[in-house]
């Protein structure tokens, strides 16, 4: 592919497309995903006039890139007036059928017995919890939310999280239809209250089931939604991204930004054999993302020799996302100096040889 048919690279579309709502942001774990997410949330604050960014990522990264606490209530990050932060509470448990569950009575009783449905339906805790979340996030007025994702395999959980429900009221309707009005029975006959019934359960469950359908619809509406991936220029990185690529299509959400993250350029025409090698590793790999999504806009971001946290440390390293990056090039005076460093490497090493001729003479 010729260099000018190559896609613009940058995220200037994400910030151009005014109607967008839910931006995510997931890809591999370890490729930086909280500090691109973290970035185009700050980018998006200086153009819309609300942004909160939410981490559903059990390690809750985003306090660290922002050097600020946050929790699950949405939290104003320090110098912004308009870009808020929280972690959700999702926790992306496995489910352990062997481990038996408190009784039901006492002030959490219906959130024990909904509970109880992660036994039959792996997934629904999480399911629930992704709802409860929205269900509060829906309440607020923010412009555009951002996601930043666990890993790629709890991110495409997250988004199955729709059929999770059905299977789950499926599940309930069927011991409804099978038990009839046993369970109503023992809840009586116990002194439990009505709230605790399997109309209760059920009644629930389709409450969430229909404030996730709600946003699922809006999340399959590509002037709604977006799906920016995170990787790297590796071939494990390469794998993910297009297993993510692929469940998205089939999911029906909307994807064409890859951020191509640690890129190594020979800005100081290096000597390092190691280096040198890992660039053409890269280069291989950087040739196939170009290759399989020539239709993407790729975003390459340079490999810094430093932790790009804190807030000020995003706002500069931000500039990458809107102007493609240039390494800089040698100039008449770098190359004089380098010329003088190794005239004086030169020296020394002879200076050196000379000492060691002169030792071996005496012996």
């Amino acid at each position: 592919m010729a260099g000018s048919d190559l896609p613009e690279g940058t995220l200037q579309n994400v910030l151009e497309q005014e109607t967008l709502k839910w931006v995510f942001v997931g890809g591999k774990g370890g490729v930086g995903k909280t500090t691109c997410s973290s970035i185009l949330s700050i980018l998006l604050a200086s153009v819309r006039s609300s942004v909160l960014i939410i981490s559903t990522d059990p390690a809750h990264n985003l306090s660290d890139a922002f050097q600020q606490k946050f929790t699950k209530t949405p939290t104003l990050v320090n110098g912004f007036p308009n870009l808020y932060a929280m972690v959700s509470f999702l926790d992306y448990q496995e489910v352990d059928p062997t481990v038996e569950h408190e009784d039901i009575g006492g002030e959490n009783g219906m959130d024990s017995l909904v509970s109880e449905l992660a036994n039959a339906i792996p997934g629904i805790d999480e399911a629930m919890s992704f709802a409860e979340m929205l269900k509060l996030v829906q309440t607020m007025d923010y412009s555009v939310i951002v996601f930043d994702t666990a890993p790629t395999g709890h991110t495409l959980r997250l988004l199955q999280f729709p059929s999770t429900l059905e299977k789950g009221l499926a599940k309930v309707m069927s011991l409804k239809n099978k038990f009839g009005g046993l369970m109503s029975q023992m809840t009586r006959m116990f002194g439990m209250d009505d709230e605790f019934g399997e109309d209760a359960i059920l009644g629930k469950l389709e409450g969430m089931k229909e404030v996730i359908e709600q946003v699922n619809k809006q999340f399959k509406d590509p002037d709604l939604t977006t799906f920016v991936c995170v990787c790297i220029p590796e071939f494990l990185s390469l794998y993910e991204t297009e297993r993510l690529v692929q469940e998205l299509t089939k999911f029906e959400i909307d994807t064409h930004n890859i951020i191509i993250n640690q890129v190594l350029y020979d800005e100081e025409d290096s000597q390092s054999k190691l280096l040198k090698a890992r660039m053409r590793m890269q280069q291989k790999y950087l040739d196939q993302f170009y290759m399989l999504y020539d239709e993407f806009n790729i975003t390459k971001l340079p490999l810094l020799p430093e932790e790009v946290t804190g807030v000020e440390a995003l706002k500069s390293f931000s500039r990458h996302f809107l102007t493609p990056y240039q390494p800089s090039t040698s100039t008449v005076e770098s190359l004089e100096q380098r010329v003088s460093a190794l005239r004086q490497q030169l020296k020394d090493t002879e200076a050196e040889l000379e000492r060691l001729r002169k030792g071996k003479e005496k012996a």
